[in-house]
């Protein structure tokens, strides 16, 4: 059987705008995760720069091997944690709304680039990805990446869990009133999966957008394992696969699925 794997989710950030005293933060942070135990720590969407920052995402983009990638590098082997952070990616031209995952020895693991992006907020700062699953194997669980607005598309989610992923990884950047995406939305997608689903939000306040925090870790039978307030917050639970094979030995979504009746075309009409 495999053993559970533990995790820390960081529902803060850094002052925007403001990477040094981010990457402070997370060093905190990740000694904090290591006390409690765990292998890994996710933080919320561009949790390095900001999210709300205008025209500061082009300036403070960089390569995804650059400066942020060898500080949290740095961090990640310090304390023997893997980490998932957020910044702006600069390539080909482009900024990105990226995610990166660095193991525990500080190696790099897999990068995500935003691939659904939200109004003019993201729009008009970031280019959007075009790769949807991307994953990261940490011991026996396989971890997916996702960001924010991207969760809230069904066929974002069950395309991991197609491919494998067992815990679905999304830094967030929720803003109010938007509070039911986290306490309806988020658990139904990791029950009609059946998979495990950390959402990492922010809990502050940016420019003109207060976000409403509502982190959580999500079993596979939509079980709230974790759930933040609307405040700072560093919460520790586990990733037992044990549950993923009871919920599915109960009922499979996956198996009794019908493929060769969803005829729906794959894009519609805008409205």
């Amino acid at each position: 059987m495999t053993a559970p794997l533990r995790v820390a989710l960081d529902q803060g950030t850094g002052l925007s705008g403001d990477p040094a005293s981010s990457l402070d933060r997370l060093r905190e942070r990740a000694r904090a995760a290591a006390a409690d135990g765990a292998a890994l720590l996710v933080t919320p969407e561009m949790s390095l720069t900001g999210y709300n920052i205008g025209s500061e995402a082009a300036r403070l983009a960089e390569p995804a091997d650059g400066p942020l990638f060898d500080a949290v590098s740095r961090i990640a082997a310090d304390t023997g944690v893997a980490i998932v952070y957020g910044f702006p990616e600069l390539a080909d031209g482009n900024v990105y709304n990226a995610v990166r995952f660095v193991d525990a020895a500080g190696s790099s693991r897999a990068l995500y680039r935003k691939t659904h992006l939200f109004g003019d907020l993201d729009r008009d700062l970031f280019s959007a990805g075009d790769e949807l699953v991307v994953q990261v194997d940490l011991g026996a669980h396989r971890i997916g990446l996702l960001v924010c607005y991207d969760v809230e598309f069904p066929e974002a989610v069950r395309a991991h869990a197609l491919a494998g992923t067992t815990l679905l990884v999304v830094p967030t950047a929720l803003m109010g009133p938007n509070t039911s995406v986290a306490t309806l939305l988020v658990p139904a997608r990791a029950m009609e999966n059946q998979i495990h689903l950390a959402y990492v939000n922010r809990c502050d306040t940016e420019g003109d957008l207060d976000y409403v925090g509502l982190s959580a870790l999500v079993g596979p039978d939509g079980t709230e394992i974790l759930r933040a307030g609307p405040t700072e917050a560093l919460l520790v639970g586990d990733v037992d696969p044990a549950a993923t094979e009871a919920s599915r030995a109960e009922l499979s979504y996956l198996g009794d699925r019908r493929p060769e009746l969803y005829s729906a075309p794959a894009t519609a009409p805008a409205p």
